[in-house]
C-alpha cells in the first residue's frame, strides 16, 4: 500500500504520547488519518533538505482531544 500524506496543524495524544495528525489517501483514493510521533532520515543520508522542507511546511501545533479528530 502507498499513502500520500500531508501534515496538519493538529496535535493530539495517543497513549500519553503527543502525535501530529496527517491527512492522507491511498493510491486508489481511500482517505485516511495518520498519527505521526516522529519522523527521521537515516543517518547515512544528508537530511538538510528534508529538515528545511519539514520546517517550512510544518505549522505550529494546535493540541486537540483525540475524540475531536475521530
Amino acid at each position: 500500500m502507498k499513502l500520500l500524506i500531508v501534515a496538519t496543524e493538529t496535535i493530539t495524544e495517543i497513549d500519553g504520547v503527543p502525535v501530529r495528525l496527517w491527512k492522507g489517501a491511498t493510491e486508489h483514493g481511500v482517505r485516511c488519518l495518520v498519527f505521526v510521533h516522529r519522523i527521521a532520515v537515516h543517518n547515512e543520508y544528508d537530511s538538510s533538505q528534508f529538515h528545511a522542507e519539514l520546517h517550512e511546511q510544518m505549522p505550529p501545533g494546535v493540541k486537540v482531544d483525540l475524540r475531536q479528530v475521530l
